[in-house]
């Protein structure tokens, strides 16, 4: 079975997600992890050293300027599981507004972002990267800001992994992250309405709870 945009939305709208081995390797496997690594956007806490590096300034945030950049900068790494065809898939769901992306510039340097995909209040988070110290870390507290700001109520972020437990994530089961899923996806949320936000905005949204 080819991968398709109308197959990717389907998988994510039953809980599991598709990834490769290698980016060489042209096969996908479909995951469905037993825990599931999610972001509570209720408890998320914007730390004091993160605060203060957001407030120093020297960053820009964009919204979709440049999400093949910031695909193919998730994938430049040794170890990948974005091939050729995850990838053009992920461009197509872009195009049709079911993917978007969050940059950090310096200048004209992309040096951080994230990218996932979008159904109903649910977004799932599928890669991010960052090419400057705290580059990922701005790039997560705008992110979360945002979906909070634009009616979401899932940020999945499928596996938990040590650094992302160390930037607010949990683990839960199975079937609390598809009951969760199946509110989200009744829900109606657009992440391109909320404008880009200064950070001391941000950093007063995100530090009022813990």
């Amino acid at each position: 079975m080819s991968l398709t945009p109308e197959l990717l939305l389907h998988a994510y709208s039953i809980g599991i997600f598709p990834m490769a081995e290698h980016r060489d390797d042209p096969d996908i496997f479909w995951v469905d992890p037993k825990k599931r690594g999610v972001f509570p956007l209720d408890r998320f806490h914007i730390s004091r050293s993160l605060a203060r590096r957001m407030r120093r300034g020297g960053y820009e945030i964009s919204i979709n300027r440049d999400f093949t950049g910031v695909v193919d900068s998730c994938a430049d790494r040794p170890e990948t599981w974005i091939n050729d065809g995850i990838r053009d898939q992920y461009l197509e769901l872009h195009n049709r507004s079911h993917a978007h992306s969050l940059e950090v510039w310096d200048g004209p340097d992309l040096i951080g972002g994230v990218y996932g995909v979008v159904l109903g209040g649910a977004f799932f988070g599928e890669s991010m990267f960052s090419r400057r110290t705290d580059a990922s870390k701005i790039a997560l507290a705008y992110l979360v800001d945002r979906l909070r700001q634009a009616n979401f109520t899932l940020f999945d972020a499928q596996f938990l992994t040590d650094h992302l437990a160390s930037l607010g994530a949990e683990e839960i089961s199975r079937v609390e992250y598809r009951h969760l899923l199946q509110n989200a996806l009744k829900l109606k949320a657009d992440f391109t309405a909320p404008p880009v936000p200064n950070a001391q905005d941000v950093i007063q949204r995100n530090t009022q709870t813990s």
